[in-house]
């Protein structure tokens, strides 16, 4: 009977990648080409943001230019750099996006990082529940530096057990590394593949609206930290009170088999000068932004070197240093690709002369709105992009040239838009099904995607009160 009733289910089609989301936008802005009226705005020379911008109110529309077969081919190529005339689109962020994946393959190979966090909870074994913001905030420094994410899954089996062992449960076990990490992502003061892809992308200075981030990161952090310990304090106290109660003798069965002897992980000297020097580099990249006149390529040949340095220091060889550099660059590879496709859907939009058309109806439709509403209206835009689009570097790329422009047309900054993006989807990927992260720490956690809805509901809407209201407070002050 159970054969039968499987048979006659339909089967579910995998939700697709952000690849074939991206690819299928380019077909549909391409065909929207021969749709949509050709236009153009008059621009002028801006020197705060050393580029032409738009000028509000001059738009007039133009002879189209409809974009083919041949086109959509050449745009994922024509995204990184144009090949009529060489010029760099996306290129050089993308190579950024593989030296510092390269630079976190070193890191990691070294041990440190998975030294450190063994050291932290082993020096808070029998005082578990300050093991909860110690880690979240290591977890959320990683989020909100280089936006930590499948890193992180090689971190629950480490502390699944130690969760339950203290009388908590899974579920705090996974909200610790995930809600740790992805308020970082949420609150993301310099992660390459959020803030900083999104800046260049909007035509600014990543730097424009930190303060507002490192607010956003800090309060949205506490939320949770707040959160997550009254949850595991409950079950502590009270088993029953577990969203996965009904498991908790098979967990314990499950996740305790083989830990009662485990031995502490070092966190040797030589890993502390690995994480000063990882810290330091971010440091640097601030201060060669804010002050040296840096950006991608010195950037890139910023964390080539700390990669560089990093490797001499552990001494770990040329070929175990090559190895790491190449796996760390292989693990960003699909990053590094998805920029250019997504810059390829601005590049379709720009030879279709359709940009400045919807450019132009996006000013038409805020022009009655104050700067407030309009702020808060792009967050909610890209809580719902962000859920077809889950990718950070994706949605900054594909966004941000469209979004950012109409800011100047409200009189707000462009840094809002920013911050607003990648809030929305920092919040959005706590949850999203569509975000292998999410689904994978789950899996490992053995936590039901719908218990973990029911535990998250209440916090998405704290995330999101806290968000908007500091946005709108920025708005105001700006």
């Amino acid at each position: 009977m159970a054969i039968a009733s499987d048979a006659t289910e339909p089967r579910r089609l995998p939700f697709p990648s952000a690849f074939t989301i991206l690819f299928g936008l380019i077909i549909l802005v391409a065909a929207l080409t021969w749709v949509i009226p050709a236009g153009q705005y008059e621009r002028t020379f801006n020197t705060a943001l050393d580029r032409e911008v738009p000028v509000a109110g001059t738009y007039q529309t133009t002879d189209p230019n409809p974009q083919g077969v041949f086109d959509v081919i050449m745009a994922p190529i024509a995204g990184l750099y144009d090949p009529a005339s060489g010029t760099a689109n996306a290129i050089d962020v993308a190579l950024f996006v593989l030296v510092i994946g390269g630079f976190i393959g070193v890191v990691a190979s070294t041990g440190a990082v998975n030294a450190g966090v063994g050291g932290a909870m082993t020096a808070l074994r029998g005082r578990e529940k300050w093991m909860i913001p110690v880690l979240m905030g290591l977890f959320a420094f990683g989020g909100t530096t280089y936006g930590m994410a499948e890193e992180t899954l090689a971190f629950y089996m480490l502390l699944i057990p130690v969760m339950i062992a203290a009388r908590y449960d899974a579920v705090t076990a996974v909200a610790v590394i995930l809600l740790g990490a992805g308020v970082g992502v949420l609150g993301s003061t310099v992660n390459a593949f959020a803030t900083v892809i999104a800046s260049d992308a909007a035509g600014i200075p990543f730097t424009q609206g930190i303060v507002l981030r490192f607010v956003i990161l800090g309060l949205s952090w506490l939320a949770c930290v707040v959160y997550v310990m009254r949850y595991a304090e409950r079950v502590r106290l009270d088993p029953t009170k577990s969203l996965v109660y009904d498991r908790k003798a098979d967990n314990e069965k499950h996740f305790l088999a083989g830990h009662e002897n485990d031995a502490a992980l070092d966190f040797t000297g030589l890993h502390k000068i690995v994480l000063t020097l990882f810290g330091l580099t971010f440091v640097v990249m601030i201060w060669g932004v804010l002050y040296g006149g840096w950006w991608m390529g010195e950037m890139t040949g910023l964390f080539l070197a700390s990669a560089l340095l990093i490797g001499i220091i552990a001494r770990t060889g040329e070929q175990k240093f090559v190895d790491a550099f190449l796996n760390g660059a292989r693990d960003l590879l699909g990053v590094a690709l998805i920029i250019g496709l997504a810059r390829g859907i601005v590049v379709i939009m720009d030879a279709g002369k359709i940009t400045d058309t919807i450019l132009h109806w996006a000013e038409v439709s805020v022009s009655g709105l104050s700067a407030v509403v309009f702020v808060n209206v792009i967050y909610w835009i890209e809580v719902l992009l962000s859920f077809f689009v889950p990718s950070s570097s994706g949605l900054a790329v594909l966004s941000m040239p469209i979004m950012a422009p109409v800011a100047d047309f409200v009189g707000t900054g462009r840094d809002l838009v920013v911050t607003a993006y990648q809030s929305a989807n920092g919040l959005v990927n706590l949850v999203n099904p569509t975000f292998a992260v999410v689904m994978g720490a789950l899996a490992i956690g053995r936590v039901p995607y719908e218990r973990w809805l029911a535990f998250m509901w209440p916090l998405l809407l704290i995330l999101s009160a806290i968000i908007m209201i500091c946005l709108s407070v920025a708005t105001v002050l700006a």
